[in-house]
């Protein structure tokens, strides 16, 4: 069930950054049909989330075609206006157990899909992109089919735990983060670097792999650089054509 949107100026700031968030991610080539969701927490327990109607192309969604729903209401998950039963599962299930998960990007980019479905897809540091995700990653190689039961997304809740990027064997990724524009810059520079690993492992020479220490200090050297995103996020959201 679609809840009462308030009239609070941060929900309608949400909306329009988690719109234009899917705009771009079209932009770059990363929707996948009418498929796929992102999530952002509406509340200060993060259990009522904004989240893209069923099956809306990611190109033509609007502030206010974003539904504002409870993860604690089952009914949420039933009606006219409700969405997928995938989207429900993972984003739902996330933002019930993990209110720190203010952000909730899951997509089919080309490059995380293809590292997700290789048998070991362990994020190795092997560069700056790399390294940024060291010891930030989580891992769920449990692959079942279609996310829609609500074991899944249980399932899906723990793999994450404290972590801020799931890599989803044999599916895809999911990237959680305190704004859109974090999690975006997440999204993008986990793309880039998946891309890396693809690009070396497929010269078939060894990889040049960062020691611990300094994939460490790779990854602590880049939270100076938080700022970053926010910029980019401006500039993307920028380029966008407006909609009709």
């Amino acid at each position: 069930m679609n809840v009462q949107s308030p009239v609070n100026p941060d929900v309608a700031s949400l909306r329009q950054d988690l719109s234009d968030a899917f705009r771009i991610c079209y932009q770059f080539g990363w929707s996948e049909s009418v498929g796929n969701h992102f999530s952002a927490a509406a509340s200060a327990d993060g259990a009522e989330f904004l989240l893209n109607a069923k099956w809306q192309h990611f190109a033509t969604i609007k502030p206010s075609d974003l539904l504002l729903l409870d993860s604690r209401d089952a009914a949420s998950a039933s009606g006219p206006n409700a969405p997928d039963a995938s989207a429900w599962c993972i984003h739902g299930t996330i933002h019930r157990r993990l209110p720190e998960a203010r952000v909730v990007l899951h997509c089919h980019s080309p490059y995380a899909t293809a590292l997700a479905c290789l048998k070991d897809p362990t994020v190795v540091p092997i560069d700056n992109n790399t390294a940024r995700f060291y010891g930030r990653t989580a891992y769920d190689l449990a692959f079942g089919g279609i996310a829609d039961a609500a074991e899944e997304g249980e399932r899906i809740a723990d793999a994450l735990g404290d972590k801020s990027v799931l890599v989803m064997g044999n599916h895809g990724v999911t990237i959680v983060g305190e704004t859109v524009a974090d999690a975006f810059e997440d999204l993008y520079f986990f793309e880039k670097a998946a891309q890396t690993l693809i690009l070396a492992k497929s010269s078939g020479d060894p990889l040049a792999v960062l020691s611990d220490t300094v994939a460490q200090n790779t990854a602590d050297g880049w939270r100076d650089y938080r700022g970053m995103a926010a910029q980019h996020f401006a500039y993307l959201r920028a380029q966008l054509p407006p909609l009709t």
